[in-house]
């Protein structure tokens, strides 16, 4: 009788134990706009998730629903995370932005961590990169590599980071290239596929020779490759497997280091809300490898641009510039201020075509 009690005090201890353990491991959401295959945007947050999981073991556990539309579903997503127990929530897209805000408030004790947007609270941070300073890069490349001195961009939605990357590619290709021009086609997605391939044969069509992408999916490498002699730049991932031609570089995001930062400020109670714009200096930003498709003398231009915007000596928006109306927007050697850049809502002078609603 006595040794059965103990059996069963043992039982429960481990029992208790058991459910201890289970309650102190932390719980990590994210919440997809895409796919996590499609090759770019989401696939990049995706292997920033594996990244905690890799760093912290047992001692976390990680969610994740992709494919998300932007708007109710995003709420209803987030609500069911929060209801299952997460502990902090990483929503990954511009238009999750009021979503975040109104689940936040229902769960004040759940972390949020919002991508690309600008609305905080005490339980909601935001956090972006400097993308633009990849598409300077961008820019100096296809300045320098157009023959027919039009280089397409499809842009995904008008939002200021979008039009932000726009203006900093075109600056850097007419620095190099003055004759240069932009021909710019709205997809109004992040990820389709077939509508991102109809937009880079469109301005295949219209003349253009060097591709640049505000989408996720690889299906604009592809349209290029079947048209050769077009050139096109990986967009938030490497996109390498098109290397050296037509992909000749790209803009990689890397997310590991924030999530794992703010993951591990969970875990031992230091999180506060915060707001995080990091670019090529800080990791955050990765220019990927510039192929032999590339001028020697080209890459190093290149390289030494990517190398400037690092260390702080060059700033991607330095006047003299205008906007697109010939007003005065910056004197020569001033710079851009982060509130400015954050609410972009105009084309620099020499984009032709006017930003939609």
């Amino acid at each position: 009788m006595k040794f059965t009690s103990l059996l069963a005090s043992a039982a429960m201890v481990l029992g208790l134990a058991t459910g201890a353990m289970a309650e102190d491991k932390t719980k990590v959401g994210f919440v997809y706009v895409g796919p996590v295959g499609d090759g770019g945007w989401t696939y990049e947050h995706d292997k920033g998730r594996q990244a905690v999981e890799a760093e912290f073991g047992d001692k976390v556990e990680t969610v994740f629903v992709e494919s998300v539309p932007e708007g109710p579903d995003a709420e209803r997503v987030m609500t069911q995370m929060a209801l299952e127990g997460a502990d902090l929530i990483f929503t990954t897209s511009f238009g999750y932005m009021d979503p975040t805000i109104n689940v936040a408030k229902k769960f004040p004790k759940v972390k949020f961590e919002h991508a690309t947007g600008y609305k905080q609270a005490e339980n909601v941070s935001v956090y972006s990169a400097r993308f633009y300073e990849g598409r300077a890069v961008q820019g100096t490349i296809a300045g320098r590599m157009t023959k027919s001195n039009i280089v397409g961009y499809i842009g995904s939605y008008p939002i200021p980071e979008v039009i932000r990357g726009i203006n900093s590619a075109f600056i850097h290709a007419r620095k190099v290239n003055p004759d240069v021009q932009f021909k710019i086609v709205w997809a109004y997605t992040w990820f389709d596929p077939a509508k991102e391939a109809d937009a880079a044969k469109v301005l295949i069509e219209q003349g253009a020779d060097v591709i640049l992408q505000h989408t996720d999916s690889t299906a604009p490498q592809a349209a290029a490759q079947a048209a050769g002699n077009v050139i096109t730049f990986g967009q938030a991932s490497d996109m390498s497997e098109y290397a050296p031609m037509p992909r000749v570089s790209s803009i990689i995001d890397n997310w590991a280091p924030y999530y794992i930062a703010r993951t591990k400020a969970v875990m031992d109670g230091t999180w506060t809300s915060v707001s995080t714009w990091d670019g090529i200096g800080a990791g955050m930003v990765g220019i990927g490898e510039i192929s032999d498709a590339v001028p020697a003398d080209v890459k190093a231009e290149a390289l030494a641009l990517k190398d400037a915007l690092a260390n702080g000596s060059y700033h991607a928006f330095t006047g003299p510039l205008k906007k697109q109306d010939g007003s005065d927007w910056l004197a020569e050697g001033e710079t851009a201020d982060d509130g400015t850049l954050a609410g972009m809502n105009f084309y620099v002078e020499g984009i032709e075509g006017d930003i939609p609603n």
